[in-house]
């Protein structure tokens, strides 16, 4: 018995895609005629895979979207031309996006680093021993020794980094101690390094201590050991490196074991800005932004910046903004006075945070001692910020001291907030003989009485 498509109706045609059964109705093609490709399809039909027209729009005749492209709501093609050139044409009338303000602010940061020696300001000690290591290894034609920067946040080891590779005339690898936290990490990295490269390892103290033990003998004998496979199928390979510098840098040098610490040439320990070093930086970067300030605004901005060359740019940017919004664009001492205030900066350099912990030690506490936590939830803070971000300003301004009990207030921190430090609670003095000789009436019991005998122990009196 034959099988097979049944037979069609009188005047039908099959079309390519019909697997038999006769043509629904408004379905079938009429005889002779095709569609062409390139037709746009009638109001009642589907349109094709990925040609969606928007809501409540109609392509025009004998107009297709480009495939995969949707007209905006609400626009009507033009007659004529494709979608695609359409917008090509369109694309410079629109108004570009507003680039990011962090973004802004990277590119602006990076603008303001001095790209040699000469041209970094402050730690005077450090770049003249860091001037020595790389005149030596210029000289010699070799790679510099290894280098440790050690410091608090902002103090410009970052700056330094770059301003070594641009003094050795090398490429510069910038990469981070969290990003490197197995050994393979830390291989693949040294295997891509170029003779004379500068590896820049920032917050090294963060990375893991199976690669940090790897980096010892990359440091010492430029070679890396990888061991592939486990058990019998085990195979060792040694990697030879070509000479590198690396340049490290971490604000707890404390926290890195003393054989990594122990290898690198020179360490160099950053120190904060005075008020006078601050007014330089604050003036090269305000004629790098093109910005007006007299000496009295730029000692008012370094009298605020807590030490910090990073605070201190990021403190002129914000009173560029406040002078160019409500005066004349020149920063003067008023003006930057006041645009301090509204970033809620005092004179002294203390920003919110600081307030609130000095604030809730000497109200909720008077003065102390206190311990970390629970200052923490008094100020609506975590414990880590607290301690890393509050204390170490605080403690250095002598506003804060830390002992054994808890943090207290000193007396500087009275005197900035106008308070009065409570009276001390009166010292009790211990309770002292009589003049007879005879036990404090404030004795205990077992107390001996001079001369050796306890009161009452002798019964052989009357």
């Amino acid at each position: 018995m034959k099988t097979g498509p049944p037979p069609l109706h009188p005047g039908a045609r099959r079309t390519p895609g019909d697997r038999g059964g006769p043509p629904l109705p408004g379905t079938a093609t009429p005889p002779d005629e095709t569609q062409p490709p390139d037709e746009t399809p009638a109001p009642d039909e589907t349109p094709a895979p990925g040609e969606t027209p928007a809501p409540g729009e109609t392509p025009a005749p004998g107009e297709t979207p480009a495939p995969g492209e949707t007209p905006a709501p609400g626009e009507t093609p033009a007659p004529g031309g494709s979608a695609a050139g359409r917008a090509a044409e369109a694309e410079p009338a629109r108004r570009p996006a507003a680039a990011p303000a962090d973004g802004e602010d990277r590119v602006t940061d990076a603008a303001l680093r001095p790209k040699d020696l000469d041209g970094f300001i402050g730690q005077e000690r450090v770049r003249e021993q860091l001037d020595l290591v790389l005149r030596a290894a210029r000289r010699r034609g070799a790679a510099a020794d290894h280098v440790l920067l050690a410091g608090a946040p902002g103090l410009g080891k970052t700056t330094l980094a770059m301003i070594i590779a641009a003094e050795m005339e090398a490429p510069l690898r910038v990469t981070s101690g969290p990003a490197i936290q197995h050994p393979g990490d830390l291989a693949a990295v040294l295997a891509s390094l170029t003779g004379g490269e500068v590896l820049f390892l920032d917050e090294i103290h963060r990375m893991s201590r199976p690669a940090e033990e790897m980096l010892y003998l990359a440091m010492e004998d430029f070679r890396v050991d990888i061991v592939g496979g486990t058990g019998l199928d085990a195979t060792a390979l040694s990697l030879d490196l070509p000479p590198f510098t690396l340049v490290g840098a971490t604000v707890r040098s404390g926290l890195l074991l003393p054989p990594l610490r122990d290898r690198f040439g020179f360490t160099a320990h950053m120190e904060f800005y005075d008020p006078a070093e601050l007014e330089r930086v604050v003036h090269r970067s305000a004629r790098l932004l093109e910005v007006q300030i007299d000496p009295a605004g730029a000692a008012e901005i370094a009298g605020r910046s807590r030490g910090t060359p990073r605070i201190a740019n990021r403190l002129l940017r914000r009173v560029r903004d406040y002078a160019q919004v409500t005066a004349d664009g020149v920063v003067t001492r008023r003006i930057a006075a006041a645009a301090l205030r509204v970033y809620e900066v005092d004179g002294r350099g203390l920003d919110r945070l600081d307030r609130a912990v000095l604030h809730a030690l000497l109200k909720l506490f008077d003065g102390g001692p206190v311990g970390l936590s629970t200052l923490a939830v008094a100020v609506g803070e975590e414990r880590e910020t607290v301690a890393e971000v509050a204390e170490p300003f605080l403690v250095r301004e002598g506003l804060l001291a830390r002992t054994p009990r808890g943090r207290i207030a000193t007396p500087a921190a009275w005197a900035h907030f106008g308070l009065a430090p409570p009276p001390e609670p009166p010292r009790t003095a211990p309770p002292g003989p009589h003049r007879n000789g005879a036990p404090g009436p404030d004795a205990r019991p077992d107390e001996s009485a001079p001369g050796g005998s306890r009161p009452g122990g002798d019964r052989s009196r009357p």
